[in-house]
């Protein structure tokens, strides 16, 4: 069988977790392929996403390994089957790679946690939005292809996996205007909208947050049901970086915890509408739109 030469995130961690198991289990390569009949070079090309594992031999792995985690062998199952295709393949070639394993990432996931200091999050981003983002970039690629994939991306919020968003931004993401004041209107108009779903818990963490500065990079979460398998991913403007070492998941794991304690309450439009008497995100998205029309 053909080596790949093109490895996807996807594939990438399936062979990065069959490696972890193989470590975590004391065997050797040559050893581990020994218990289902190939040689330790073939492992290794498996463990480098190379190549592919049938399922048959995936089981007796994972039995010599000594997982006995159901749900962990059967998302590492899934992860090992799947041929990658979903909506985002008809936009190959057309954004970056970068673009499909984060749809894929996401796709996967059951609660996708994010974080954004300075941008509306993707997920949550109107066209015109989007468009005054990528004004100005390399022009590598086409704007109103990234435009079409970003909306396209925004179909996990509504779809029948009914995933659950919990989102927090930062207010001078909220009062950046680099988009202009109509395009901002009407932005904080569908953030007030989005966070009406009942899968999404829209928090903001405002300039006045007491106790801890703000993280300074955005990240989103990526939770397929299994801790082990989660995935941290880190958006810059050239590459995205999916961490999945088990110490850095933690360490995101509670500094998004931290982050969510410290902003304000979700927003929350009957909370609001009773009038209590506490500062929450619906109230200060209400503000910033008043100022916006003022």
């Amino acid at each position: 069988m053909a080596l790949r030469t093109q490895i996807s995130e996807r594939q990438r961690r399936f062979g990065s977790e069959l490696r972890r198991l193989r470590e975590a289990a004391g065997l050797a390569v040559k050893d581990a392929g020994a218990l289902i009949g190939i040689g330790g070079p073939q492992l290794s090309h498996i463990e480098a996403a190379r190549t592919r594992l049938d399922p048959e031999r995936l089981t007796v792995l994972l039995r010599g390994y000594g997982c006995k985690d159901e749900t962990y062998a059967a998302l590492l199952l899934g992860l090992g089957e799947s041929d990658g295709k979903g909506w985002w393949t008809s936009f190959k070639g057309r954004v970056p790679a970068l673009a499909l394993d984060l749809a894929e990432s996401e796709d996967r996931a059951i609660q996708l946690d994010t974080y954004d200091p300075l941008h509306i999050p993707g997920i949550l981003q109107l066209p015109a939005y989007t468009k005054a983002l990528y004004e100005g970039g390399s022009g590598k690629w086409d704007t109103a292809t990234q435009i079409q994939f970003r909306m396209e991306r925004q179909r996990i919020l509504t779809d029948d996996k009914q995933r659950k968003f919990r989102l927090v931004v930062h207010e001078a993401a909220l009062r950046m205007r680099f988009a202009g004041d109509d395009v901002m209107r009407a932005q904080l108009l569908h953030l007030l909208k989005m966070a009406e779903l009942p899968n999404v818990d829209l928090r903001v963490l405002p300039f006045t947050a007491p106790k801890s500065p703000p993280f300074s990079g955005s990240f989103l979460f990526c939770d397929p049901g299994c801790p082990e398998l989660s995935t941290v991913i880190l958006d810059g403007p050239k590459r995205a970086e999916h961490l999945i070492d088990q110490a850095e998941l933690s360490a995101y794991r509670q500094m998004f915890q931290q982050l969510s304690a410290h902003a304000l309450p979700a927003a929350d439009r009957e909370t609001a509408l009773r009038g209590l008497p506490n500062r929450d995100s619906w109230g200060l998205l209400h503000h910033l739109l008043y100022l916006l029309q003022s």
